[in-house]
């Protein structure tokens, strides 16, 4: 770890660094004297310095000393702004309060106004242009920087303005800094490329920030079709997600400001966007090792726990996961809202492991205390009453039917629409509330393929063998009594999650057999229309693992002829990354 914060002493930079090599000989943060001493002067390093030690203070889970002591400069330094408005905006999404997200707001637009200030002020050409004509002296490092932090300030408002604004005019708008952002950090890419001998004392922080926001950038373009980066005018832009990757690896392992930014994005893209989007193939050991060098410098870091916890998941070890997550809860309760990820997380252990009751409560802490989904927790919660003993549903005083039957009051809408996830799981509630035939597994078997649950379970092959002998019983269940209405589409459900622990166990041919049933059933289907172009996916990527390209990019490929059905961006999303990667290994 750095040197003790009391001692204030700097390294050869003068800068307090996240380098990973110091900590051995070195005092635990811990240990460091409670009270901060008030900085009363404030140049770059300065800054530099000071935002090091409120985001060590962040990673010590002391988040009100954090923001007490970034904010008093946040209004006359370029990365105090940058680092409240981040710190504001982690607190908007962990809440989900409108309130808290209106304070987010405010906080990166003050951080816009902040980093415009130490902008050039008058712009005639792009840096790399002016560097290029009048050599390096043309412009002023800290100049450099601002457009850096202006930059990064301009993804925090748009991040905030997609939940917080409905309009369609200030999506476009949020487009527009979008766009905005990728060409300043490419210009300053530009700019280092031609002064490549150039140092100074804070010259690694503003190439880890480089990195950082053309890492992020890479990846998330990388991710998003062609037709919605048109709707972002990010028209012309394309990303590359292995330069992304490396970018962030880099940006993580060097010593510089926005490195812990970079592991945390590296944990959130390896933990859930991979999982739910990305095709079937192991994890980069490189951040696992993150994972394990970082915990060792903040070994009571909730964030990092956290995300270990689900790296445990992951690996199926679904009770040593459980016991992490717990800790998490205990460890500090200054932010409660980082106890609903747990929730969420322990609620998804216990359904894997068959414990309804824990399950339950786990949702019920959720639909109580947590603001992001009450309509995927109400789901949740009749979804698990539908498998528990009567005696216990008796005993919690909750009418399954009224809770299936409300999700659709529950719903919020942004951008003046649904969350697709929203839509689906409210058709499902009144399916569920209003009509009879379907087994009792059923709802938080959708729940689970939804979820992606099947895949995170895909390493314990017992416990897919377990639920596969579930849906084998709720098959025999509903064609004793075949509903007329929904009988088809019941039991192409069942097929299909049934293709779908075959092709984990294994067992390909037997797994490509029950997907193709559910093609085969596409002109019967009355209601469950996503399960046709979902078979498809799921067929493409069982011959990608195979080897047989040919036939997976044709599956892949069908589903473009299928629209207006439910979670069809999510599908959308998944087939384009899957047919790039196909594109990348042919």
């Amino acid at each position: 770890m750095s040197p003790p914060l009391n001692k204030r002493e700097n390294n050869e930079d003068g800068l307090t660094s996240f380098s990973k090599g110091e900590n051995d000989k070195e005092d635990k943060f811990e240990d460091a004297y409670e009270s901060i001493p008030a900085a009363t002067t404030m140049d770059l390093i300065s800054s530099l310095e000071e935002c090091t030690t409120g985001l060590y203070l962040f990673l010590n889970n002391r988040f009100s000393d954090a923001i007490h002591l970034i904010y008093p400069w946040s209004k006359n330094s370029m990365y105090h702004s940058l680092i409240y408005g981040i710190l504001m905006v982690v607190k908007a999404f962990l809440t989900f309060d409108p309130q808290e997200i209106e304070i987010g707001m405010t906080a990166t637009k003050e951080a816009l106004r902040t980093c415009n200030s130490f902008r050039r002020k008058s712009r005639m050409m792009s840096f790399s242009r002016l560097v290029n004509k009048q050599g390096i002296n043309a412009i002023k490092e800290e100049e450099l920087h601002a457009e850096v932090c202006y930059a990064a300030c301009l993804i925090l408002k748009s991040t905030v303005t997609f939940i917080q604004d409905d309009s369609v005019l200030r999506f476009l708008k949020s487009g527009i800094n979008v766009g905005l952002s990728y060409q300043i950090y490419k210009d300053c890419q530009r700019v280092l490329t031609q002064i490549p001998n150039y140092q100074s004392k804070t010259h690694r922080h503003l190439v880890g920030g480089i990195k950082f926001g053309l890492g992020v950038f890479n990846l998330i373009l990388s991710l998003v079709p062609p037709k919605t980066l048109k709707l972002l005018n990010v028209v012309g832009y394309s990303g590359n997600r292995e330069v992304g990757l490396t970018l962030l690896h880099e940006s993580a392992s060097e010593s510089h400001i926005n490195n812990i930014l970079s592991v945390l994005t590296l944990f959130f893209y390896y933990n859930y966007i991979s999982v739910a989007f990305g095709v079937e193939k192991s994890h980069s050991s490189a951040v696992k090792n993150l994972s394990l060098i970082y915990l060792q410098q903040f070994p009571n870091c909730v964030i990092l726990k956290f995300f270990h916890a689900r790296f445990t998941m992951l690996k199926a070890y679904f009770k040593h996961a459980q016991l992490t997550l717990e800790e998490c809860i205990f460890i500090q309760n200054e932010w409660k809202q980082v106890h609903h990820l747990c929730y969420w997380e322990l609620m998804w252990c216990h359904i894997f492991l068959l414990d309804w009751k824990q399950a339950y409560h786990y949702a019920e802490l959720l639909f109580q205390h947590s603001r992001w989904s009450k309509a995927i927790y109400s789901f949740a919660k009749a979804s698990l009453l539908a498998v528990l003993p009567s005696d216990f549903v008796k005993s919690v005083s909750e009418d399954m039917s009224s809770l299936f039957l409300n999700v659709d009051n529950l719903r919020i809408r942004i951008l003046g629409t649904s969350v697709p996830i929203e839509k689906f799981v409210a058709e499902k509630g009144q399916r569920y509330a209003t009509t009879a035939g379907w087994f009792t597994a059923q709802p938080i078997l959708e729940l689970m393929y939804a979820w992606s649950g099947f895949r995170v379970m895909s390493k314990k092959l017992e416990l897919i063998s377990t639920w596969l002998s579930i849906i084998d019983k709720g098959g025999e269940l509903l064609r004793e009594n075949l509903s007329k209405e929904h009988g088809t589409d019941d039991i192409s459900l069942l097929n299909l999650l049934k293709g779908l622990c075959l092709k984990y166990l294994g067992k390909y041919s037997m797994a490509k057999h029950y997907f193709n049933h559910v093609i085969q059933k596409e002109k019967l289907l009355k209601h469950d229309h996503y399960l046709v172009p979902y078979s498809y996916y799921e067929l493409g990527i069982l011959y990608y693992l195979k080897g047989d390209y040919a036939s997976a990019i044709k599956n892949l490929e069908n589903i473009k002829n299928y629209k207006d059905y439910s979670m069809e961006a999510r599908l959308q999303f998944r087939a384009h990354i899957a047919l790039e990667q196909i594109a990348k290994e042919k």
